[in-house]
């Protein structure tokens, strides 16, 4: 792990999204699926991902967050996850942010699995950071 310990401690601040390609017979169904409502489920799963990075990623600090949400939208070709990640520390949110992401698109994957196999998971990105010594970073476009 990078020694962050000459760091001050400042807000950080990092969103990401991610895109889950599902047909639309599929995405009515998502709030009424035989194993519960599959919102919800991807919702806490992105929570609880984003809670324990430092677990899954070997060289990611243990960070204290102070806010993690988790929105899924219905978009034309499945749903559309956005993680916004909120810390006070010496490093950033990023990774916590992608996590709650993949996390939450693996749960919904496995909510539907049943019902549709051809599920495809896309565009896990960083969309924006700010704080730390690097300063504000915004995806184009």
């Amino acid at each position: 792990m990078v020694d962050v310990s000459e760091k001050p401690v400042t807000r950080r601040i990092a969103a990401a999204s991610c895109r889950v390609l599902l047909s639309a017979q599929t995405l009515i169904r998502l709030a009424n699926l035989p194993k519960g409502d599959a919102f919800a489920v991807a919702r806490l799963a992105g929570i609880q991902g984003a809670k324990r990075t430092s677990e899954l990623i070997p060289l990611a600090h243990q960070i204290p967050l102070d806010q993690v949400e988790v929105d899924i939208q219905p978009i034309p070709e499945g749903v559309e996850i956005r993680s916004h990640v909120v810390v006070n520390a010496r490093t950033g949110a990023e990774m916590e942010a992608l996590l709650a992401c993949s996390t939450a698109a693996l749960a919904l994957y496995d909510m539907v699995k049943a019902i549709e196999r051809g599920v495809v998971i896309t565009d896990l990105r960083l969309d924006t950071k700010s704080g730390g010594r690097s300063g504000i970073y915004r995806r184009e476009g």
